[in-house]
């Protein structure tokens, strides 16, 4: 199954304290490179987190982020150490008693340190849960990933086709052109009024037609047309595969437009040059 690098799943979250979500982001990258930004109170998940980007994605450049924020309940709520408190309370009155001066400032208890403080979260337990709905936003990312992937495939299959078409139009075009070449060598020489004898001609038009002939270079580009297709079905990541065979159809490309003596041909391999190009831009975004 092809998957494109290029993708973003966001999983929205809800947790007894406040808020969270998941996003995730990627573009392409020739391996992967994964970068984690979470609020301070989670930085430990950070190695758990890296471990199951790497167990889902091969390559692209990924970001994972973690946007957290405490309802304005859980940010103004406070815990009272009633137990502290009444301590505290029982001794200032035995000090009073003892004294018999001085009085109680309730702001005094409460400042005493640990009488209040925030209420802490279990931690534990939002972890479990942030790291579960992780999966499910890597479930989402690696979907759209698929769905953009889809879209490649047949953009390339497209292109594929099209190549296939320009390289039977050059198939039927040789015999003329070769027929068209022994005609015009022929012309020079009577022109030039050159007498050779026909043994030595047809030795010419022989080397003439190995030159230009371009049979094993359209052989070539029909057998990575092919080949393309058969990666194309293939059920791992096959970017760099890909990759190779744009190298390969460019050096055939190249080489039918060296060896081009006719105009038909060469907008044929103008037209060859530009459509490995399009499939070259949009393979670079295929894990």
């Amino acid at each position: 199954m092809i998957h494109s690098m290029t993708a973003f799943a966001r999983r929205d979250i809800k947790v007894e304290c406040g808020s969270a979500a998941w996003e995730l982001r990627s573009v392409n990258q020739r391996y992967l490179e994964t970068y984690i930004r979470l609020p301070e109170q989670f930085r430990s998940l950070e190695p758990v987190i890296r471990e199951r980007l790497r167990a889902r994605l091969i390559r692209g450049k990924v970001e994972c982020s973690l946007l957290f924020e405490l309802s304005s309940y859980q940010q103004s709520k406070l815990v009272l150490n009633e137990e502290l408190a009444n301590q505290l309370i029982r001794t200032a009155n035995w000090i009073k008693k003892i004294s018999g001066e001085g009085e109680i400032n309730p702001l005094e208890i409460l400042r005493w340190h640990g009488v209040i403080s925030a209420q802490e979260q279990n931690l534990n337990v939002i972890c479990t849960h942030l790291l579960k709905e992780l999966e499910f936003a890597l479930d989402d990312f690696v979907l759209n990933r698929e769905i953009e992937g889809k879209m490649l495939k047949i953009m390339i299959e497209q292109r594929l086709d099209a190549i296939f078409q320009e390289i039977q139009q050059v198939r039927r075009q040789m015999p003329e052109i070769l027929k068209w070449q022994r005609e015009r060598l022929l012309t020079k020489l009577e022109e030039a009024e050159i007498q050779i004898d026909n043994n030595r001609l047809e030795q010419e038009l022989i080397i003439l037609a190995q030159h230009i002939d371009v049979a094993e270079e359209l052989d070539r580009l029909e057998t990575h047309v092919k080949e393309t297709h058969n990666i194309l079905k293939k059920e791992y990541a096959v970017g760099r595969r890909l990759d190779f065979m744009m190298q390969e159809f460019n050096r055939e490309a190249n080489t039918l437009a060296s060896k081009s003596i006719n105009s038909q041909v060469t907008n044929s391999a103008i037209e060859l040059k530009v459509l490995i190009e399009q499939m070259r831009e949009q393979i670079q975004n295929i894990e």
